[in-house]
């Protein structure tokens, strides 16, 4: 941690931000600051408590208040439907979770909500309030309300502690009357998409059969030349190998493309093209997008090579909050226009 003075004020920063993320905490700060308490919340660390500016005391932690006013309620509902974990820093104002929240379910309880999707989504008829819960769900994996706390998901990599999951899973209905599933991750302040975690474990050492430096069509000839595989047995590689022709550039990577950011969008991804093809599931077509904060161009590298990857296909793609913003403007309804001011303003938008 270290106190920062800026523009006369004293800010308990992280150390390391890049100039967006500066530039957001601050702001979002100073929202803080202004609408909920200028009390700062702790970190542990080591067993020592922390002081950040950006965090929420613990008394404010449990009020929401984070969250959209109008959708605290929904999301309370949709939460005992769907118990997902919310992440450690749910209370703090970068919270990529909490600002995915903000920016979906005023949408997804308008009756206008449809039109907004529709507007990055061209063949987004209606949201298929029957499926999910509403149409949607938060966190998603694929098993979300089936109950069975042994189920590891198609990826074989869910647990209590993680695995792969969307922000956001929305249900819809195209304009021929087909069931799809939109899986959509979302980033606020970070850098860069999660990296993958058996190229980082250090039990990877004692696997000799892992070599990370093998590339794609190497790795299908031999899967346990991957750690997910060979110690985790998780499904990654048997998706990929069903959807070899989605993943068409992989040929230009010498080694595994999916050690750095890529891992997260890949997972995604297969996440997608699983849903769509596993017959014990309803829809007919399944997608992936990111959508990002329009300040943030550090997930750009990341994004483009993974476009470059999938050959541009149409079932990966990229959006902006101000985009999804913009859209709801459009429609010119008071309720959505209160939205979009409030989420303008804590967003730095």
């Amino acid at each position: 941690m270290k106190v920062e003075s800026i523009n006369g004020r004293d800010y308990r920063l992280p150390t390391g931000l890049n100039e967006f993320q500066l530039q957001m905490y601050v702001h979002l700060i100073d929202w803080k600051w202004a609408h909920i308490t200028d009390k700062p919340g702790n970190y542990e660390y080591k067993e020592h408590l922390i002081p950040y500016d950006a965090i929420l005391p613990s008394d404010k932690a449990d009020e929401l208040r984070v969250i959209y006013p109008p959708v605290v309620e929904a999301l309370r509902q949709h939460w005992r439907k769907n118990p997902f974990r919310f992440h450690t820093h749910f209370n703090h104002m970068a919270s990529s979770q909490a600002a995915n929240v903000n920016l979906f379910l005023p949408l997804l309880h308008h009756p206008l909500g449809s039109k907004v999707l529709a507007s990055l989504k061209p063949d987004f008829a209606s949201l298929a309030t029957d499926q999910l819960d509403h149409g949607y769900c938060i966190e998603y994996w694929g098993g979300n309300f089936g109950g069975d706390d042994s189920d590891r998901g198609l990826l074989g990599d869910k647990s209590a502690l993680g695995g792969t999951d969307s922000d956001v899973a929305i249900a819809y209905r195209n304009f021929s009357g087909e069931l799809c599933l939109w899986l959509i991750e979302h980033k606020l302040t970070e850098s860069e998409f999660t990296p993958c975690g058996g190229y980082k474990s250090k039990d990877r050492k004692n696997h000799p059969s892992c070599d990370c430096t093998r590339s794609v069509s190497e790795i299908l000839k031999d899967k346990n030349a991957c750690f997910h595989r060979a110690v985790r047995e998780r499904n990654y590689w048997n998706i990929t190998e069903r959807n070899a022709e989605f993943f068409v550039n992989h040929g230009r990577y010498p080694h595994c493309p999916f050690q750095g950011g890529m891992n997260q969008l890949w997972r995604n991804q297969l996440l997608a093209l699983a849903m769509e093809q596993d017959e014990q599931q309803p829809y007919q077509h399944a997608s992936f997008s990111v959508v990002r904060h329009p300040g943030n161009s550090h997930l750009d590298d990341s994004l483009d090579a993974f476009k470059e990857l999938v050959g541009h296909n149409p079932k990966f793609s990229v959006f902006t909050s101000e985009d999804l913003v913009r859209a709801a403007e459009g429609q010119q309804d008071d309720a959505l226009n209160q939205w979009a001011h409030w989420y303008r303003t804590l967003y730095m938008l």
